[in-house]
């Protein structure tokens, strides 16, 4: 349980600020950060435990059918990601107190900041694929709160709109190759996926599942051709800049690579697509930084080279590459951060991130001129800090790839280059900030910062070089534990010593650092050549290609949707003819072999009937409450037919909704026309005719062709486990409970739903209500008819008698809650049409709207239940008990979901036909009854 209170606290912390936001603001990060601390208490418990080797597991059965199950894992590579998320996201909150100003709302900050912190850790907790899906999904939508946090600017908009829309198709990218490995493996569950990896790669939908994975991977990571989203989303406050660029959001894609790994890598279109996208990334990140003005547009475009840098470490597929790239990951996150948070206090204290403006700031603010340059001089790489480590591995492993045969030379050598261009842009970010003579500009004198804002940033500077000093002695262990997770245990020899001697990597050190500090002294050639390129705006260009294609899409809509119900339809059942007739054609013969039921005078009249019906609805079909009853007709048949056919339960299910359907016409009938005029052309009824007989002609010799075949049915293990699985003797209603209760959970929200819609219809529709019949003469002056009123007050009691008996023989007999849910609707119902809505809301002044929530609160938290006893999402209990004067009885735990369910079936079905009523009386809703 400690596993899931880590990824819970923060979920909880959400409301922390939201509660403490009327205190100061102090108060208000103070209680913030105390989840996220806590988490990461817990978290270093489990040190111990991981670094030993061990996986820790949390599970949760919910629904095993599906592979939908809760499960948190906790190995070296999730610890090694927690411990960022948490970490640099306590020092986020410290630094954020004192970056926001005045007029920002910091509690609206800090809850988008722990719910993004919730997605982060949820993704590299979860132990089940589709879990892991949802959070990833949850980090898009939390990012672009985040990055829109100052939406009154049309860049953060913009670039908040870019990025969840670049992140969120790779996430449908994603889902479908999460899919797909299920699928394969037939199963979600992380630890069966990773140990069928054999399984995996020798698939035959192998290139298409990887394809689609690294689509999801690229786009969340900015990988080259996807990078443009990540400098636009610079427009979000600092702290958000810093938290997503070192510990979460563009490192969720590189987790998602380091943690199939084991299961997708080792193959040469995994080698092809990775280490090609990581090296252009690598380049063209590195490149482009050296010619951003903005301080974070440079340290924007040095993430992208990094992370295409850990990108190619993973497609380099060794051993040590993937090693390496865990160590980069982990040096990485602390010198961007604390670049970051410097660039947000320049930027805090001098009013401008243009370094054409900023120089010489070494003389207003000499401490953080010291931690800012220790910091890009170890995203340079610089000896004796943690960038020199990583990058010393890097070169290395560069030198032992043979990605491209014969020319794998040319790896190595596009690396160095990197490597210079990443030496020249640090060089640059501290030659024109800190030095390059007086700031030009200025809208105020630069000075320190709060001293207290300063401290994450020299947190993390002090890690930079206690990590690049001792780096056996402070990350040795986290750093095999998350090798072991990846590599699957099979970790190579590495050395994390400072010193190996003088070989090619640090020749390639060398040549990096002496040619970026010669390329910045005559950075003047190269800015020369780089203006005379085009200048692309991605943000305009994207904006630009959305516009365009929304404006495709409207011209296909209009096309599509012109107005025309029967276009509509027409188009629904020529596809249906089409897909369900063409099969058909290939069947010899229709009759199945199977011997057919004799039609006896019992069945051959409902059949009549039924038929007489249904084409008196289309012969009278103008007349529209002539028509009303006809449909009646074939409704009441139907349910004949199930009653004749012994399935007591859908003839009772099926009456009940016909008085509902019946009554919700006769309401609707009223605002309309009694009459509809003859419109249609000749030519049209012809085409019409024509249509609905093809469509007569398929779905009869689709329903024969079935009917008259034998077929293998599902319903004997129902017929046989209702009783013992399910303790109930009612097929149907144990079904609905218990077997398929998840179903009924959907359908019962989903009525729900649709009822608070119509009701919010209700509310705002002006409705015309007409003052005669549909032959012209007038209302009776006796709105409400005595008779009517008598009998239904006593019909109230015993329908609602009735209706308690069927819910409570449910279980066992034909009943339970939707059908006793009906009739309670129905019996109320009564009373609106026989006292009018005024003289019923006298006496019963319910908000529907609460009771459809409490219903489907009463279904969820049955359901939720079953957890504390360590049982699937809505499984049942149920036992026999001895009670005094009843004597032996059964209690099933389902009674309560069916409760669920009869409360939402009469909450909904009120809230739509006592508001429907509402508007044929002086009572009309209004916009205060919404919820």
């Amino acid at each position: 349980m400690t596993l899931m209170w880590i990824l819970l606290l923060p979920l909880l912390g959400t409301m922390v600020p939201l509660l403490a936001g009327k205190g100061s603001r102090t108060t208000c990060a103070f209680a913030t950060g105390v989840a996220p601390a806590l988490a990461l208490v817990l978290l270093l418990l489990q040190a111990p435990e991981v670094f030993s080797g061990e996986t820790l597991r949390f599970f949760v059965s919910w629904i095993p059918l599906l592979g939908l199950d809760i499960t948190i894992t906790l190995d070296g590579l999730a610890f090694l990601f927690s411990l960022l998320i948490l970490g640099i996201g306590l020092l986020i909150i410290v630094y954020a107190r004192y970056y926001l100003s005045e007029r920002d709302s910091m509690p609206r900050f800090f809850a988008y900041l722990m719910l993004f912190m919730t997605a982060m850790l949820g993704i590299v907790l979860s132990g089940n694929l589709l879990q892991l899906w949802l959070f990833w999904e949850l980090t898009s939508i939390s990012s672009f709160l985040l990055i829109s946090f100052w939406w009154h600017k049309a860049e953060a908009r913009r670039g908040a709109r870019m990025a969840l829309t670049v992140t969120g198709a790779g996430g449908l990218a994603l889902l479908a190759a999460f899919l797909m490995i299920g699928d394969i493996v037939g199963s979600y569950d992380l630890q069966q996926v990773l140990a069928s990896a054999d399984q995996i790669r020798q698939h035959s939908h192998y290139p298409i599942l990887l394809v689609l994975f690294l689509l999801g991977c690229f786009t969340k990571s900015a990988q080259f051709p996807f990078h443009f989203w990540l400098p636009n989303a610079m427009a979000a406050p600092t702290p958000v800049s810093a938290y997503l660029h070192s510990a979460t959001m563009v490192k969720a894609g590189i987790f998602l690579l380091a943690r199939f790994y084991p299961a997708l890598s080792g193959t040469e279109l995994w080698f092809v697509l990775v280490s090609v996208a990581g090296l252009a990334t690598l380049l063209i990140g590195s490149y482009l930084a050296l010619f951003k003005h903005d301080l974070k547009g440079l340290l924007a475009y040095s993430t992208i080279s990094h992370l295409g840098l850990i990108t190619l470490l993973f497609g380099m597929g060794t051993d040590l590459a993937a090693v390496a790239g865990l160590f980069h990951i982990i040096n990485h996150a602390t010198f961007k951060a604390s670049l970051f948070m410097a660039a947000g206090i320049i930027d805090h204290e001098s009013g401008s991130r243009d370094m054409r403006k900023l120089n010489g700031l070494w003389q207003f603010m000499p401490i953080t001129a010291t931690l800012a340059m220790v910091a890009a001089a170890a995203m340079a790489g610089v000896p004796l800090l943690n960038g020199f480590l990583s990058k010393e591995m890097f070169f290395a492993e560069t030198l032992h790839q043979h990605l491209l045969g014969s020319l794998s030379w040319v790896i190595p050598v596009l690396a160095t280059i990197a490597a210079i261009f990443s030496v020249a842009y640090s060089t640059r970010f501290i030659h024109d900030v800190f030095f390059n003579g007086q700031p030009k500009g200025l809208s105020k004198t630069p000075h320190e910062p709060p001293r207290y804002m300063r401290v994450p940033v020299e947190i993390l500077v002090a890690l930079c070089i206690l990590v690049g000093i001792f780096p056996s002695y402070m990350i040795g262990d986290l750093l095999h534990a998350a090798s072991v997770a990846v590599l699957a245990g099979n970790v190579p020899q590495y050395s994390l010593a400072i010193w190996h001697g003088f070989n090619l990597p640090l020749l390639m050190s060398v040549l990096a650092v002496s040619g970026g500090v010669l390329i910045y002294i005559n950075r003047k050639h190269l800015f020369d050549f780089q203006n005379t390129l085009p200048d692309v705006d991605a943000l305009n260009s994207f904006e630009r290609g959305i516009k365009q294609f929304a404006a495709r899409c409207h011209r296909f809509y209009q096309w599509l949707d012109n107005g025309s119900l029967q276009r509509y339809m027409t188009l629904v059942l020529l596809s249906f003819v089409l897909l369900a007739g063409l099969p058909l054609i290939h069947l010899t013969t229709l009759w199945g072999g199977r011997e057919e039921l004799p039609i006896d005078a019992v069945n051959g009249a409902g059949a009549a009937l039924l038929l007489i019906g249904a084409f008196a609805t289309v012969m009278w079909h103008r007349k529209r409450v002539v028509a009303l009853l006809m449909i009646s007709v074939v409704g009441l048949m139907v349910s004949i037919a199930f009653t004749r056919f012994s399935a007591p339960d859908l003839a009772l299910t099926q009456l009940s909704v016909e008085v509902v359907t019946i009554i919700l016409l006769m309401l609707a009938l009223f605002f309309l026309p009694h009459k509809t005029p003859k419109q249609s052309e000749s030519s049209r009824v012809v085409r019409d005719l024509s249509i609905a007989s093809m469509v007569g002609v398929v779905v009869g010799s689709l329903s024969y062709a079935l009917m008259t075949r034998p077929f293998n049915t599902i319903s004997d293990f129902f017929l046989t486990n209702a009783k013992t699985g399910g303790g109930g003797t009612n097929v149907v209603n144990v079904i609905l409970v218990d077997f398929r209760g998840f179903d009924t959970l959907g359908e019962i929200t989903v009525l729900g739903i649709a009822s608070l819609g119509i009701f919010k219809l209700l509310t705002r529709i002006p409705l015309f209500k007409p003052s005669s019949d549909g032959e012209g003469r007038p209302w009776a002056l006796e709105r409400h008819s005595l008779l009517l009123a008598t009998v239904s007050q006593s019909l109230l009691p015993l329908a609602i008698m009735v209706s308690i008996y069927i819910f409570f023989r449910g279980h066992n007999l034909p009943g339970g809650g939707f059908i006793a849910g009906l009739v309670t609707a129905v019996a109320i119902i009564l009373q609106y049409i026989a006292h009018g809505v005024d003289w019923v809301k006298e006496r019963m002044n319910v908000e529907y709207q609460r009771v459809v929530a409490i219903g489907l609160m009463i279904a969820l938290f049955t359901g939720a239940a079953s957890w504390l006893f360590g049982r699937p999402f809505l499984t049942s209990w149920f036992d026999y008990f001895d009670i005094p004067v009843l004597g032996k009885i059964e209690l099933a735990s389902a009674i309560a979901f069916d409760l669920g369910v009869y409360i939402t079936v009469v909450g909904s079905t009120l809230l739509i036909l006592a508001n429907l009523g509402k508007m044929t009386t002086a009572h009309r809703p209004v916009h205060k009854e919404t919820i």
